[in-house]
This record gives C-alpha cells, structure tokens and sequence, in this order.
C-alpha cells in the first residue's frame, strides 16, 4: 500500500510537472512570436521614419533652389530697372542741356 501510496504521488508530481513545462514552452513561444511581430513593427516604423526624412529633405532642396533661383532672377530685374533709370536720367539730363543750350542760342541772337 505505502509503494501504492508512493506511485501515485510520484505520478502526480510527474504529471504536473509535464503539464508546467508544456505551459511554459507555449507561453516562450508566445513571446517569441510578439517579440518578432515587435520587430517587425518597430522595422517597419523606421523605415518609413527614413523614407519621410529624404522626402523632407528633397522637398527643402527644391525650395531652396526655387528660392534661390527668385533671388538671382529679382536680382537682375532690380539692375535693369536700375540701368533703365539711369539710362533716362542721363537722357533726360541731356535733353535738358540741349534745351537749356536752344534757349542760350536764341538770347544771344534776340529771339
């Protein structure tokens, strides 16, 4: 009776013991499933975090470029506007002095 006794407290403990460790291989299998679904999460998360930054990137180089490329073409519509003044102040200057010239001549003759 005792070795009876005895049997089936080793089985049980054996059984348990069985039913733990198949508890615990599903349970690491769980968490190797989530830690591999995390990563892949966590891969996919960074590269779009990177695609986002080069597109960032190209867009501020094309502004720049436009931005850059408003400046020289103000730039050279300020000197022309500049040359355009200058051009007619020189010839409004002479227009004035063949005027002033005209009516010079005309005093000296009597007019």
């Amino acid at each position: 009776m005792k070795n009876v006794v005895l049997s089936a407290a080793l089985v049980t403990v054996l059984g348990l013991s069985l039913t733990s460790c198949r508890e615990t291989k599903a349970k690491a299998e769980d968490a190797v499933e989530n830690a591999a679904e995390a990563s892949k999460d966590t891969a996919d998360a960074i590269e779009k975090a990177a695609g986002d930054a080069v597109d960032a990137a190209v867009d501020a180089m094309y502004s720049a470029k436009d931005a850059t490329g408003n400046a020289i073409d103000n730039v050279k519509n300020e000197a022309k506007d500049i040359v355009n003044d200058a051009k007619d102040a020189a010839n409004n200057a002479v227009n004035e002095a063949k005027k002033s010239g005209t009516d010079a001549t005309d005093k000296v003759k009597g007019n």
